[in-house]
Order: structure tokens, then C-alpha cells, then sequence
């Protein structure tokens, strides 16, 4: 049992250089790179409110991941051997992060869709992203079960969390709402097991301030709706998510640049990445008449 949850050398002979192109595409959907991409259109196209809660998914799950791999240090596969995804740094290995937050994100997906038909998607891009992990030697079975069952077992958390037992933290003050935040990131630093911190991994408090900091201003100030025109629409969110990609990307080096260290440059950049999706490009995009504002404020 002890060989099949940490020996992956059975990958190697699966290999082959299409099995690989299918691994890496799998794989691509659980880094940071595909919920940048994806979050925008779904708040800018599709439904800001579900955009919100699949985004407090992925931020949940970041958090819980790197706070699990912190606490439990198991060590990856050995690289030399088994490595063909180099950007795995010297992360821990248990749990899968991309495991967890492919079944956490994919299957509540499917919760939010409503359809039947989606929910064999959700599993099977949940299940192809685990077993690329696998493939590409990142991960051992024991890691990829482990981060799957993490994923699925937090969706009842979430729940909770997005139901109407919180209705009370939603009718705060968002002065308050915000200190609260704030308060949680301190003490998500401060408590961190790892020595000196949760480091980089800490960049997601970025996006979780920014993120609700913009779903405050925009629900209040900026209502944003989408264009009727759905020409108009998309030439508004493609404008977006290349200011995304090839601007906001060079905030990180440029603070650094300017004394900041790593961890700081990037937890800012996360935050200004979220507060462009959830406020900066609505009010923008209405500027230029490339959306429109809600009549009345929401309830």
C-alpha cells in the first residue's frame, strides 16, 4: 500500500510527447495563470455575484493548501527523476494544491451552472488535472487523493460560508467588513507555521482584500452591467484581460524594484490584479460606453 500511494515510476513508460502536451494542458488549469484569466469573464461577461463565490473558492482553497503543506512539509517526488514541471520551486508536496482546487472550483462550477450535463465535465477536467500531476512526476498518489478529498470535503464548508448564516457579515459596514480582513490576514501571518511565514503563498490575501474591497465599491458606487451588445461586451473584456496579461504582470518586478521584497510586491500585485477585475475595468468600461450601470442599487 505504502508503494502504490509514494512510488510513481509507473508513469515513465506512459509517457510520450502528446501524453505530455495533454498533461501540461490539464496542469495549466490549476495555476494561477487560467483563474486570472477565467475569474474576469465570468464578473465581466457572465454573473458577477457567482464570479464572487467561485473566487472566494480558489482564494479559500489557496490558503488552506499552502497552510496544509506548511504543517505537514512532505517532501515531492524526487525531481531529477520523475520532474517534467519545473515551476514547483521547492514547495511542498501534500496536499496536491492543484488536485485540491481542481475539485473544489470544478464541481462547485457545476453547482452554480445547475446542469446536469456539466457535472461529467467538472469531473473529468477535475480528475485530468489531478492524474497531469501524476504524470509530470510533481506529486505522489498519496498527495493527488489527498488534495481531491481536501477539495471536495471544503465545497461543504463553502456552502455554509456563501449561505444565508452570513447574511449578518454581509449587512456590515464594509469599513468593517474590510478591518475584519485585514485582522485575518495579520493573523494568517502571524500564526503561520512555517518559520518567517507563509511567504509568496501569503500573496493571496492580495486578492481576497482586493477582491471584496472592489465587490464593496463596485455594489455600491459603480453597479456595473454588461453591455447588451455582445460585440461590445467582448471587445471590453479582451481590452481587460490584456491589461491583465501584459501590464499588471510588471508590477511585481517594478516594486521589487523599488526595495520591496518578493512577498509584499506580489501580495500588492494580486490586490490591484482583483481590484481591476472587480471595480477599476467596470467604472472604466463604462467610461468609454462599453458597459452599462444598473438602474436601481441591489437590495
Amino acid at each position: 500500500m505504502n508503494d502504490f500511494l509514494h512510488d510513481i515510476s509507473w508513469v515513465l513508460p506512459l509517457r510520450s510527447e502528446t501524453a505530455t502536451h495533454i498533461a501540461n494542458a490539464f496542469t495549466w488549469l490549476g495555476y494561477p495563470q487560467f483563474f486570472i484569466a477565467i475569474l474576469p469573464i465570468v464578473y465581466w461577461l457572465i454573473d458577477k455575484n457567482a464570479a464572487t463565490r467561485i473566487a472566494m473558492v480558489v482564494i479559500f482553497t489557496g490558503v488552506t493548501n499552502g497552510l496544509l503543506k506548511d504543517i505537514f512539509d512532505d517532501a515531492r517526488p524526487p525531481g531529477e527523476i520523475f520532474a517534467l514541471d519545473g515551476r514547483v520551486d521547492k514547495s511542498y508536496g501534500f496536499p496536491s494544491g492543484h488536485a485540491q482546487v481542481a475539485f473544489a472550483m470544478w464541481l462547485w462550477l457545476a453547482v452554480e451552472l445547475k446542469q446536469r450535463w456539466f457535472w461529467p465535465v467538472a469531473i473529468l477536467v477535475a480528475i485530468g488535472v489531478s492524474f497531469s500531476r501524476l504524470y509530470l512526476g510533481v506529486h505522489d498518489v498519496e498527495d493527488v487523493l489527498g488534495g481531491a478529498l481536501i477539495g471536495i470535503a471544503s465545497l461543504v464548508l463553502l456552502n455554509w460560508l456563501f449561505s444565508p448564516a452570513f447574511d449578518g457579515w454581509r449587512a456590515l459596514n464594509p469599513f468593517i467588513q474590510l478591518a475584519g480582513i485585514v485582522a485575518f490576514c495579520a493573523a494568517l501571518w502571524f500564526t503561520w507555521p512555517e518559520p518567517g511565514g507563509p511567504g509568496t503563498k501569503f500573496a493571496v490575501s492580495g486578492m481576497l482584500l482586493g477582491w471584496w474591497g472592489g465587490v464593496l465599491l463596485e455594489q455600491r458606487t459603480i453597479r456595473y452591467r454588461r453591455h447588451e451588445n455582445w460585440i461590445v461586451a467582448l471587445a471590453a473584456a479582451a481590452a481587460g484581460i490584456a491589461v491583465i496579461f501584459l501590464a499588471l504582470p510588471q508590477l511585481e518586478p517594478a516594486l521589487m524594484n523599488a526595495g520591496l521584497e518578493k512577498v509584499w510586491a506580489r501580495t500588492i500585485q494580486y490586490f490591484i490584479v482583483a481590484a481591476f477585475v472587480t471595480a477599476i475595468a467596470p467604472r472604466l468600461f463604462q467610461a468609454v460606453g462599453a458597459a452599462r450601470r444598473e438602474e436601481t442599487a441591489p437590495a
